[in-house]
């Protein structure tokens, strides 16, 4: 087959109807049984591979053409994986974000996040939301709980190997949530977030986490929700340490 230097094409959205069902669902779902394996390691694919196992129980032929271009990619990338170094220093940070209503059937929004040891992709998720929010600004802060929640997990482990990480920096690109983050007082348009969404506030206040703005074009996190155009997957790709 021919490489592909992407494994999905650009703001490509695959929806549970089309035209025309598979043949043989069975071998798409062996298929991506498969590739469910391979994002243990190749992060850069966890995306895709996420969206075609929402569709194994009942496939159609433009979700298998998703998957073989996958195919074209993994061919076109073999042996590609993370990359770790001996000498790396042991400061974390991460980027955060959400995709706003991003399921076109539930319109419930996913959570993103990759957290970096130094320059290096130590953890990252994808999920979606449980619940349907109407504010874009809910959204990412639950998100910055969810990233809050790993970064301390993180931090207890390193603690027993007496690794001690002072603060962690997390980049966001979403203003209104950092303000209300960083703001120790509540407001009217709070009110209706939940308590244990401000565990974030207490651990900002604590100095565990500072909050930093990214831009949009900068967010690394995007990676993990989206087909991206192929020059902005190539470069997030090397900003992760993907080699």
């Amino acid at each position: 087959c021919k490489p592909s230097s992407i494994p999905m094409e650009g703001h490509n959205k695959l929806t549970a109807n089309s035209r025309t069902k598979l043949a043989d669902p069975g071998s798409y779902r062996r298929l991506v049984g498969r590739l469910l394996y391979l994002t243990i390691s190749r992060p850069n694919i966890c995306y895709c591979v996420h969206k075609l196992s929402q569709f194994v129980s009942n496939p159609y032929t433009n979700h298998m053409h998703a998957a073989n271009m996958l195919l074209r990619y993994l061919k076109h990338t073999a042996g590609q994986g993370i990359l770790f170094r001996a000498n790396s220093d042991t400061k974390l940070h991460a980027y955060v974000d959400a995709d706003w209503g991003s399921c076109p059937e539930s319109k419930r929004s996913t959570t993103e996040f990759c957290i970096f040891l130094e320059n290096f992709l130590i953890s990252w998720k994808a999920k979606r939301q449980k619940t349907v929010s109407r504010s874009s600004t809910k959204v990412e802060y639950r998100s910055l709980t969810s990233v809050s929640s790993e970064i301390t997990w993180i931090r207890n482990l390193l603690t027993d190997f007496n690794v001690r990480i002072p603060f962690v920096v997390v980049y966001c690109d979403n203003q209104a949530s950092i303000h209300i983050s960083s703001n120790p007082t509540f407001h009217e348009k709070t009110k209706h977030l939940e308590i244990d969404l401000h565990f974030v506030r207490k651990k900002v206040s604590q100095g565990v986490l500072r909050l930093m703005h990214v831009r949009k074009y900068h967010q690394l996190a995007d990676i993990f929700t989206k087909a991206l155009l192929r020059n902005t997957f190539l470069s997030i790709i090397v900003k992760l340490s993907i080699d």
